[in-house]
């Protein structure tokens, strides 16, 4: 019996754990920056104080005391690269005593498999938009999708991370209604709900007690529809904008489905499907502090910082029949980003930018789900105006990932005669990702 708990127990706390490597290759942990092409070409350095229904993601006062209606459409390619690599992962089969059949200790070995897994990261298209229009000269209402935590990984079934990261498919749906109000001609304040839905799909191997036995298998579904909000308020005169807004944590709840296959001898009883499996987690609340300042005619100065507290990341909580937590133990993280935005002519802007982010995960807790690293981005992008009412933008970013480890220690059915230590030593090498962001603006 406890075998048959202890299974589902690390199969609900894999496909949470999931979440992080499904953005890695791009933004803080498994946060998505890409909410618009206009932003991307200067790094995200000047959301939070810049208006329009492109800031609408980062601040809800972006659309207060607009005169028109406008929509944005934006799609960012992401291309990422790298290699996950054992450095000398051990597992720790169960030995027996052969006379009362207790347990003895452990038998580590060398975990086997391929031991570089390169590109884990698939390739894959964030989509986002919004509209907003004009109630009054003073209020205007808006709505905003966006995808902020999303992807794809793949790991090849014999990788020497199978047992903690094999593959992961995740989609978010972010829909944020806003209102936004110029208070008076140098004060705008805004407020959103943020609706949110996630859905997630996680398949990876299980150990044998014999390694002369193939692994197991377990799938895990899950998906739920959660709520946050946003406010925020932008200060304006003749030459400079600050943009000061907060996006809440988020309780994700999911349900969804477990099923455990290939389990041979004392673990069969793991076997199992199980309809309702329950999960809950928080993601992280952010503080943006944003700036612009237009030091000529032409050229307009950026600057923005974010404040992540990924320690609202601590634990995953598991309902009914486990009732328990896992520890996940983020620490809370920053980013920080310059650019600039130059007219070249009245209807050609180009802009740059970069941006430093720290990563929310730790030494000694980091695992092959989250191979997060300290990163900078470079960027660099531009806009057209084809008509009075109708504008393209273009953007292009490399993200470089600094090496680090992947040393988090994990075990199988803990707790049970049958516990299976992973004792893991890897290293994340060489990552990087370019972003390809187009988009486009109009007026009506």
């Amino acid at each position: 019996m406890m075998l048959r708990t202890r299974a589902p127990l690390l199969a609900v706390s894999a496909l949470v754990s999931a979440f992080g490597f499904a953005s890695t290759a791009y933004a803080d942990a498994f946060y998505l920056q890409a909410q618009s092409a206009r932003g991307a070409g200067r790094a995200f350095s000047g959301e939070g104080a810049d208006t329009g229904p492109d800031s609408l993601w980062w601040n809800p006062a972006a659309i207060a005391g607009i005169r028109d209606g406008s929509a944005t459409l934006s799609a960012s390619a992401i291309l990422p690269k790298g290699d996950v690599v054992d450095t000398g992962t051990l597992i720790g089969r169960p030995t027996f005593s052969p006379t009362t059949g207790r347990p003895t200790g452990f038998n580590y070995a060398p975990v086997g498999g391929n031991g570089t897994s390169s590109d884990p990261i698939n390739k894959g298209v964030v989509p986002s938009g919004a509209i907003a229009y004009p109630l009054t000269d003073r209020i205007a209402i808006g709505v905003a999708v966006t995808s902020p935590f999303s992807f794809t990984t793949n790991y090849e079934a014999n990788s020497w991370a199978r047992y903690s990261a094999d593959k992961t498919r995740l989609r978010t749906i972010d829909i944020q209604p806003s209102i936004g109000v110029a208070v008076t001609d140098w004060l705008r304040v805004g407020g959103a709900l943020n609706v949110e839905y996630t859905d997630a799909t996680l398949n990876n191997a299980l150990p044998n007690l014999s390694a002369a036995l193939p692994d197991g298998f377990q799938e895990l579904k899950g998906d739920g529809w959660d709520f946050g909000w946003t406010a925020g308020v932008q200060l304006h005169n003749n030459f400079a904008t600050v943009g000061v807004s907060y996006k809440s944590s988020i309780r994700h709840n999911l349900k969804g489905s477990l099923n455990i296959t290939g389990l041979v001898g004392p673990l069969a009883s793991s076997n199992v499907s199980i309809d309702g499996a329950k999960a809950s987690f928080n993601t992280p609340g952010q503080v943006i502090v944003a700036g612009r300042i237009r030091a000529t005619n032409a050229l307009t100065l950026n600057a923005q910082v974010v404040a992540y507290n990924w320690s609202k990341f601590d634990t995953i909580d598991l309902g009914a029949p486990l009732n328990t937590a896992i520890p996940e133990n983020y620490q809370d993280s920053w980013s920080l980003a310059g650019g600039f935005d130059y007219a070249v002519t009245p209807k050609a802007t180009i802009r740059a930018g970069v941006q430093r982010t720290k990563t929310p995960t730790q030494d000694g807790l980091r695992d092959a789900r989250v191979p997060d690293a300290d990163r900078w981005t470079y960027a660099a992008g531009g806009s057209y105006q084809l008509t009075s009412r109708i504008a393209l933008d273009a953007a292009a970013q490399y993200v470089d990932f600094e090496n680090t480890t992947i040393d988090r220690r994990t075990a199988a059915y803990v707790g049970t005669a049958a516990q299976t230590n992973i004792l893991t030593s890897g290293a994340l090498r060489d990552a990087s990702a370019v972003v390809l962001s187009l988009g486009g603006r109009l007026s009506f």
